[in-house]
């Protein structure tokens, strides 16, 4: 005979059926979500070694001889970073032309490509024109992102792993709003995100980050020592003052907050205080991005000379202008910034 305790349990669970069922799904749904989950990002090695280029690739015919990267010892520099948080694995013009830019800048900082998309273990790259290209470049390494491997040790890993994450409507910026500050804190260097085009050398900005416009930081390009209080702060606020519903709450938002109370400010201004500055918009930001359209317009040299006197790098406010139509060649100041800062990928560019 049934044991009364478990005679009791049984009516109790058959009393609530319908609650029952939803406990059960989600208990199998989270279990099934965790083990899928290590399954993929756990790396039992911790490192990965960087992807090689396969030996038929010509890179004489994608890198003009000119380029300034000599071969060598690696670069003493700092790290440039960009990350690919989607699991995109066919990187387009733009994305080509941001990492080519960052690794033909004086003094050639090694630039290394995090790309979630890519499968871990493989010696090779997808076959896609952009790896070629860009695996031409020495000082270019482009690995897996191991985000398990990322968050550990940081205020971020709980925030991560919980089950339900993905299920959150901005999850994947907001994922790489996490990355950049995470890569920060841990390794220090530079962080661009993948629509950048880098003019002048960034190692001269240090623990810094840019005013995209009125009373607003943005992390689309961030400079930090590595173990940055300010990037620690930035930590514990990500997981403290959690908001995923809120576009942009966990980026310029989070930034902006953290700044203003570092400073003991109330509005955002160009300034430097207690050793972390904010850069004027022309620095990093020299189009805003409601005007974005100026991208696609014509511009004499005279002008374009005069636009980008003090600025480090353009961001090109990929999520508006993607889908815009650039004439190459022309005059257009897109194009003109293609044709100089990322030569390898106008090449493609005018070929394609």
């Amino acid at each position: 005979r049934m044991p009364s305790c478990l005679l009791k349990l049984s009516r109790l669970l058959l009393s609530h059926k319908p609650w029952v069922l939803f406990v059960l799904i989600f208990v199998f749904v989270s279990f099934a979500y965790i083990k899928l989950h290590s399954g993929i990002w756990e790396d039992p090695k911790g490192r990965v070694p960087p992807y090689g280029l396969s030996a038929e690739i010509s890179c004489a015919h994608h890198v003009p001889s000119a380029l300034n990267v000599a071969a060598g010892p690696p670069p003493s520099t700092g790290n440039v970073f960009f990350v690919e948080t989607s699991e995109q694995t066919a990187p387009s013009y733009l994305f080509s032309c941001s990492v080519e830019s960052a690794a033909r800048t004086p003094p050639g900082a090694r630039v290394v490509v995090l790309m979630k998309g890519l499968a871990k273990g493989n010696s090779s790259l997808p076959k896609h024109w952009a790896f070629s290209l860009l695996s031409c470049f020495p000082n270019v390494q482009i690995r897996p992102l191991d985000l398990t491997q990322l968050f550990s040790g940081t205020p971020l890993k709980r925030w991560y792993l919980w089950p339900l994450r993905h299920w959150e409507p901005y999850f994947l910026p907001v994922l790489s709003d996490a990355c950049r500050i995470v890569l920060m804190w841990k390794f220090g260097g530079i962080y661009l995100d993948t629509d950048f085009i880098v003019l002048k050398n960034l190692q001269n900005l240090t623990n810094a980050l840019g005013i995209q416009g009125e009373d607003v930081l943005n992390g689309a390009f961030l400079s930090f020592k590595p173990k940055h209080k300010f990037m620690e702060l930035c930590m514990q606020d990500f997981v403290q003052d959690y908001n995923g519903w809120v576009w942009g709450h966990q980026g310029p938002e989070l930034l902006t907050r953290v700044f203003k109370k570092w400073c003991s400010l109330r509005t955002i201004r160009s300034t430097s205080c207690k050793g972390v500055s904010a850069l004027a918009p022309e620095a990093v930001y020299p189009i805003p991005w409601q005007d974005w359209r100026k991208l696609f317009e014509a511009v004499s040299a005279q002008e374009l000379h005069k636009l980008l006197h003090n600025t480090y790098a353009v961001h090109v406010w990929n999520k508006l202008s993607h889908g815009t139509k650039l004439e190459i060649p022309s005059q257009a100041l897109l194009a003109q910034l293609y044709a100089q800062f990322c030569p390898a990928t106008y090449a493609k560019m005018k070929q394609d």
